[in-house]
């Protein structure tokens, strides 16, 4: 809307909150349907009046894919089934996310986008998420390669920033609301796998430059900080950033999600080639991160339960 753009948006608020954009409904620029990219007949309206088309919708959470495997697999596969066979129907610009959790049990030093990708048992409903996320890129791909629809993808890698809730197993805010109602900080299995997080500000701006360039289309890019931090490590900053009394806890994996559940120990993006194209280069570290989640929560305490 910046820059002098219409948005619309639909959403189902099945994991996300009509107060996350309610500074935005004032905009005449701003647009806001409640329903779901399931619901065909609304979904052909909207991408018929769309120049362009970010498709950000995806079952999210570890624990919300675990606990429903289901609903993961079909909101994710006919989402996107239904977002680019009706954009295809014009040839709509079309960007798709999907997620660093395609790489799976990869142990690589850094992803690039071009690695094998390396899923779990199909017995073990937390792969779901990677396989249709897996399906989507290459059902996209194929569209791009067999119908000439202009698609980018994108793998992000923990995005996070004000607004994200931590109800279904996003860790910062889930950390951050712990500490601040002075609750134990848990920390699953032993804390010393690692990730990277990035700034919603920074993953944003990258996502509008890449589908302005056409050199993007029929590509895929990681998008995140190359910056690793232990999850133990992460806790004890949370802690004393907040100033908080809190205790760490550890959780084994079993009584967090369930029985047999596998993690990846690190989780790095290459991010060489989005810097290539766009110049691409985090603006927002883990200190930056972490005050704008603070700050957020502590003004609305109901966020703290979440």
């Amino acid at each position: 809307m910046e820059n002098g753009d219409d948005v619309t948006v639909i959403d189902d608020l099945s994991t996300g909150s009509a107060a996350n954009v309610s500074h935005l409904k004032g905009s005449p620029r701003f647009h806001y349907v409640f329903g779901s990219i399931l619901e065909r007949s609304v979904l052909a309206e909207l991408v018929d009046e769309a120049d362009t088309i970010f498709h950000l919708a995806a079952a999210v959470g570890v624990r919300l894919v675990v606990e429903s495997p289901v609903h993961t697999i079909e909101t994710n596969v006919h989402g996107t089934e239904l977002v680019l066979g009706l954009a295809n129907k014009k040839k709509k610009r079309v960007l798709l996310a999907s997620t660093s959790e395609v790489y799976g049990k990869s142990n690589r030093e850094r992803f690039t986008e071009g690695d094998d990708l390396l899923l779990g048992p199909s017995h073990k409903g937390r792969w779901s998420y990677a396989c249709s996320k897996a399906l989507d890129e290459f059902l996209a791909m194929a569209y791009w390669q067999e119908k000439k629809l202009p698609v980018t993808i994108v793998r992000l890698f923990n995005t996070v920033g004000p607004r994200q809730t931590g109800r279904y197993g996003m860790v910062i805010p889930r950390f951050v609301g712990q500490a601040l109602a002075g609750e134990p900080i848990s920390v699953f299995g032993d804390g010393e796998q690692s990730r990277c997080f990035a700034h919603v500000r920074d993953v944003v701006g990258a996502l509008v430059e890449l589908i302005l360039k056409p050199e993007s289309i029929g590509q895929v890019y990681n998008i995140g900080s190359d910056h690793e931090i232990t999850v133990n490590a992460l806790a004890r900053r949370v802690l004393e950033m907040t100033n908080s009394r809190s205790e760490i806890v550890h959780v084994p994996y079993d009584e967090a999600y369930a029985e047999g559940f596998e993690d990846m120990r690190r989780r790095v993006p290459d991010i060489s080639k989005i810097a290539r194209l766009v110049g691409y280069a985090p603006q927002h570290d883990i200190q930056r991160i972490l005050h704008d989640v603070i700050d957020y929560m502590r003004s609305r305490p109901e966020t703290q339960a979440a």
